[in-house]
């Protein structure tokens, strides 16, 4: 019989920003679990001329790595509907840094303070305000200055400017290996479970490729379990040939940090309770002005397949 060639389908996958967070996109591809499904998936940076949404509506990816918020900002302004498929990321990223440790920290310590936020995305700040206000602090207490990107942002703050920083990783490694700052509280901890990141595409694409996108996450529910079954050192392995830069000690402290408090599901079903949450912190923080149907934005029948099959 003639031999015929495997066709791997080709899928466009576009993330936020470079960061370790977004380890088990990487390690799907380092490990061969998107290629054992005949998959040939290529990751990149959202530009910064451009994000995500911008990228799935466009049609130069096929899928997204990003945040429900960015479905519901989407939604909420009356534009189409962008289903989330499989969840990456359980718990913010982010973390609070002071430039002195704090063993009694308290959020109260940030009244009439300077925190210097992330501004590339406004999860982080919207978790920031939700915090606050749990701590019975008033936001309007705090000047939360998000203007600069996180190298600019990370050097303002070591030059003396502004008292708190809130930044991901490997930032918040550097820093703390430079002695340059201390980790005052996790902002994943803080904030609680939610549903921080995840796969998204359009509708068009899930209903036309649906095959390709089930198959996809099965590839996301295979890395997920093999990171649950696996300690830090034996995951920054092969995650340090996407992130070369970073030390491997240090980037084995980085995958450390975010096990220890849950950062990464442990399966790509993204359940109501969880995307319930987060809405109800973009409408508390005004980021939304509705509130939007769970079954509109959430496919999770795909990851139910997904894991069904698995």
């Amino acid at each position: 019989m003639p031999y015929t060639p495997i066709v791997m389908r080709v899928i466009r996958v576009m993330k936020p920003f470079e960061s370790p967070f977004y380890a088990p996109v990487h390690l799907a591809r380092e490990l061969g679990h998107f290629a054992d499904e005949n998959l040939d998936v290529t990751v990149s940076a959202a530009p910064v001329t451009g994000g995500t949404v911008d990228a799935l509506l466009r049609g130069s990816v096929e899928i997204a790595l990003g945040g429900v918020m960015r479905s519901l900002e989407l939604a909420d302004r009356g534009g189409p509907f962008l289903p989330h498929f499989a969840e990456v990321n359980s718990r913010n990223g982010f973390f609070l840094l002071g430039r002195q440790a704090r063993p009694g920290f308290s959020w109260k310590d940030l009244v009439g303070k300077t925190v210097i936020g992330f501004a590339e995305a406004p999860t982080p700040w919207q978790c920031m305000l939700t915090v606050l206000r749990r701590h019975g602090v008033d936001p309007g207490t705090v000047m939360i200055e998000r203007t600069l990107p996180v190298a600019d942002a990370v050097a303002a703050f070591t030059s003396g400017r502004g008292d708190f920083l809130e930044t991901g990783q490997p930032a918040t490694e550097e820093l703390v290996d430079a002695g340059a700052a201390h980790v005052l509280a996790s902002m994943g901890e803080a904030t609680g479970p939610v549903p921080f990141s995840s796969f998204m595409t359009t509708p068009q694409f899930l209903e036309s490729e649906r095959d390709a996108v089930r198959r996809f996450t099965r590839a996301v529910y295979r890395t997920q379990t093999w990171i649950a079954a696996h300690p830090p050192a034996e995951i920054a392995t092969p995650l340090g040939r996407v992130f070369a830069d970073i030390p491997l000690a240090r980037l084995t402290r980085i995958v450390d940090r975010y096990r220890r408090q849950g950062t990464w599901a442990s399966e790509p079903r993204l359940g109501r309770s969880g995307f319930e949450t987060l809405q109800q912190i973009l409408l508390d923080g005004g980021f939304i002005k509705h509130r939007h149907r769970y079954e509109d934005l959430v496919s999770v029948d795909i990851a139910e397949d997904a894991m069904r099959m698995s």
